[in-house]
């Protein structure tokens, strides 16, 4: 395989609290489903907090959302609260479908930090868990995430494809949609059966990411990394310099520029842009045997 050393990238630190000890549990299991039509603009969007998200593209149409649902809490009382309280979320407008958890809180994005409730009334003395794993028509576009505890991944699906996890993998497979996948502690492992149509963002802090690509891919590939390489087995990838790239910042001599510290190659023609990041980890661009 082809080796390019990638430049330095600035990173960040994220850490998330660890689940509580429990010495009680109810758990439930939940099914839903929602009938929809063939449609470009169809999206199926899932926001989870604690637990794993899979899902899965098929020939129907209809929506099968399962979930295994277990609440926990230290004392009998505290779980009885938890067993009330907590709601999940389900809306469909349209032939689009939005799962999330409604209560103790809005885990749509943007919604929990305007929920007094959450932020600043008590402390939920409770835990939950939620394990998804969903059917969807393989045309629907999907916005799906979770947080902790499960890894975030998707199968058989031709639509646009939005993923994000925090403390945990993004595993998409057989896909050919234009992609966003973004996680921080995981690996990022993607397998096209038609490659992206549009420019496609790849991301995580501590992980590898392993994209593998059709034959005829064209598109130009940029890398950052601060301790990691870049590997492809696509023959002649094109190496392109760097950009010198304008400024904000204006100053009493005139203009500031500054260079573009990304690694960029080209294969095939070039044309769409593909940005692969990572802080802790390699980069593999693979072509489908």
């Amino acid at each position: 395989m082809q080796l390019f050393m990638i430049p330095v990238l600035a990173g960040l630190v994220f850490s998330c609290a660890q689940t509580p000890a429990s010495a009680q549990e109810a758990k439930e299991h939940i099914r839903k489903e929602f009938t929809v039509s063939k449609g470009s603009s169809n999206v199926f969007a899932l926001y989870n907090i604690n637990g794993y998200v899979k899902v899965e593209g098929y020939s129907g149409d209809k929506v099968i959302v399962e979930v295994d649902k277990a609440i926990t809490a230290k004392t009998s009382a505290d779980l009885e609260i938890g067993k009330k309280e907590f709601q999940l979320g389900f809306d469909q407008k349209g032939d689009s479908v939005l799962v999330y958890i409604a209560e103790p809180f809005d885990s749509r994005p943007r919604r929990q930090r305007n929920n007094n409730r959450w932020n600043n009334d008590r402390d939920i003395e409770y835990d939950f868990n939620l394990d998804f794993t969903v059917k969807v028509p393989n045309h629907m576009n999907l916005v799906v995430s979770t947080v902790n505890r499960g890894e975030v991944t998707v199968n058989d699906v031709s639509g646009t494809v939005k993923a994000r996890n925090v403390n945990g993998a993004i595993t998409l497979t057989n896909i050919k949609g234009t992609t966003d996948a973004n996680t921080v502690n995981g690996a990022v492992d993607i397998k096209y059966v038609g490659n992206p149509p549009e420019n496609s963002f790849y991301h995580t802090i501590n992980g590898d990411i392993r994209v593998t690509y059709q034959p005829n891919l064209s598109a130009d590939l940029q890398f950052k990394s601060m301790h990691g390489s870049f590997y492809t087995d696509f023959p002649n990838a094109e190496a392109l310099p760097m950009e010198a790239v304008k400024s904000e910042q204006k100053t009493g001599s005139g203009t500031v520029y500054k260079l573009n510290k990304t690694t960029a190659i080209r294969i095939g023609s070039g044309g769409k842009t593909f940005k692969f990041e990572t802080l802790n980890g390699s980069i593999y661009i693979k072509k489908q045997s």
